[in-house]
Order: structure tokens, then C-alpha cells, then sequence
């Protein structure tokens, strides 16, 4: 089996000035992103692989939760920022097999649709609510059959959680 996290950065700042590659989180973002690292812990959602936008704010949110999973180093891939779901799915499918779970923090829509594209079957309520959004430190587990990350295609993933910060009361 093969599982794929993917986290939708934390929220963040619109500082006047700066790029949109170099914005910070912002407050309820930093309160966040640790607190969903928290969440990923206990619930045993630990990856074996982690892959970050370049851009500040997905950094930022690896970086508050990497404690919490005592994981491994993140890979910062380039292609991952503002990209749209094939480019995504493409990261996903070039992950080696010897990893069997890959967490992926990047953006909105493009992780929104690859979490829609992916999910075939599971939590039901999950998914109608994942097509009408995919909240900023949200998370969703999608679950594979098979060995290789290669063979993942459109509607053979199970959803197993959608969770967004709200779910487990995070203040803003």
C-alpha cells in the first residue's frame, strides 16, 4: 500500500512589496501549522518522504511541523509551487518505491484537484466537502493499493481523511 499526505500550506501574509514566492505565514498560520503537525503525530500520519513547494510559506509550514514528526529532511522541489495537478501527479509518480509514505506540502488548486482526481472511493462526506474546498493547513490522506508510485492514476485512491485546522479546533 501506498499513502500520500498532502498539506496545503498554512495561511499566510500579503505583505505589500513582497513576492508572491517570498510570502511569510501569517499569525493564525504560525498557530496553525503546529498544531496540524501535532495532529499528523498523534494519528500516526508520519511520511517517509516529504516534498515543499520553494515557496516561503510551504517552508514555513514544514518547518512547524517537522518536530512533531520527527521525519525525515524535505526535499524542496521547484516544479511543486503554483503547479497544476498533472505536474503534481508527476512529482507523486517519480517517488521511489522504497517509500511507502510521501507527504506533500504545496498550494491551492492545483493540491485540491490532484486530491480529486485521486479519490475514487472512501470517505464519502470527505469528498463532497474536498470538491467545494481545501482550507489553508488542511489535510488530506489518500490510501493505494499496489507497490509502485508510478502506477497511481485517476480514481484509484481511497480517501481516508479530510481534515481541515477547524476540525480539531484550532483557534483563529
Amino acid at each position: 500500500m501506498r499513502r500520500l499526505i498532502l498539506l496545503r500550506h498554512a495561511k499566510s501574509d500579503r505583505p505589500p512589496g513582497i513576492a508572491d514566492l517570498d510570502r511569510p505565514l501569517n499569525n493564525r498560520g504560525k498557530r496553525a501549522a503546529p498544531q496540524m503537525g501535532a495532529y499528523l503525530s498523534a494519528e500516526g500520519l508520519i511520511p517517509e518522504a516529504v516534498v515543499v513547494s520553494p515557496a516561503q510559506r510551504t517552508r514555513e509550514t514544514w518547518d512547524a511541523i517537522q518536530s512533531a514528526l520527527q521525519g525525515p529532511e524535505a526535499e524542496i522541489v521547484p516544479s511543486i509551487y503554483e503547479a497544476p495537478e498533472t505536474a503534481l501527479l508527476a512529482v507523486v509518480r517519480s517517488t521511489p518505491n522504497m517509500v511507502g509514505s510521501l507527504l506533500m506540502i504545496g498550494h491551492n488548486p492545483g493540491l485540491q484537484d490532484l486530491a480529486m482526481r485521486l479519490a475514487g472511493s472512501g470517505d464519502k462526506d470527505g469528498r463532497k466537502r474536498l470538491a467545494l474546498e481545501f482550507p489553508t493547513a488542511s489535510v488530506v490522506v489518500l490510501d493505494f493499493d499496489g507497490d509502485a508510485w508510478n502506477a497511481v492514476a485517476a480514481g484509484m485512491g481511497r480517501l481516508e481523511r479530510f481534515v481541515a485546522p477547524r476540525d480539531i479546533d484550532i483557534a483563529d
